[in-house]
C-alpha cells in the first residue's frame, strides 16, 4: 500500500530497519501483516519517523505500531497486533492479565537492548549479549 494512503491500512508496523533482527522480522511477517491490513515499513523513512511520533535523531529503542490514531510502542504494539488478528486474540487477552502486562514489557527491553549482539551486528549496543542493561 502506498503511505500517501493511510486510511487503506489497519495501521502501520513501523521496525528499526538498520536491525539485521528487525528487518528480518518484518519481512518474514510483513505478508501475514499485510493480509490483516497492517503495513509495514522503516523507521528511518522520514514519513513513517515523523507518523510515529519521533523527532529526527532519536535512538530508535522498539518497533511502533501507529494506528487509529494511537502510537503503541514495544510489547503493547505487538499486543495491539495480535488483538487485530481473530486468531492471534487469545494473545491480546493474555497480555492484559495481572503479572503478565508488567512481565511482557521487561522481556520486550531485555530483548530489545540486545538485539544487535543477538544477530552478530556490527552496530553493537553492548559489548556482550549476557551484559546487564
Amino acid at each position: 500500500m502506498n503511505p500517501s494512503q493511510p486510511d487503506a491500512a489497519r495501521g502501520w508496523v513501523l521496525y528499526d530497519g538498520e536491525c539485521r533482527l528487525c528487518a528480518g522480522s518484518a519481512r518474514w511477517f510483513a505478508p501475514l501483516l499485510r493480509r490483516h491490513r497492517f503495513e509495514v515499513a522503516p523507521l528511518q523513512e522520514p514519513s513513517m519517523g515523523r507518523r510515529a511520533g519521533l523527532t529526527p535523531g532519536e535512538p530508535l529503542t522498539e518497533m511502533k505500531l501507529v494506528t487509529g490514531g494511537k502510537i503503541f510502542g514495544g510489547a503493547e504494539a505487538l499486543a495491539e497486533i495480535a488483538r487485530g488478528i481473530w486468531w492471534a486474540w487469545p494473545l491480546y487477552v493474555l497480555s492484559r492479565w495481572p503479572g503478565v502486562k508488567s512481565v511482557l514489557p521487561a522481556l520486550y527491553r531485555a530483548a530489545a537492548l540486545r538485539r544487535d549482539v543477538a544477530v552478530g551486528s556490527r552496530r553493537r549496543a553492548h559489548s556482550t549479549f549476557f551484559e546487564m542493561p
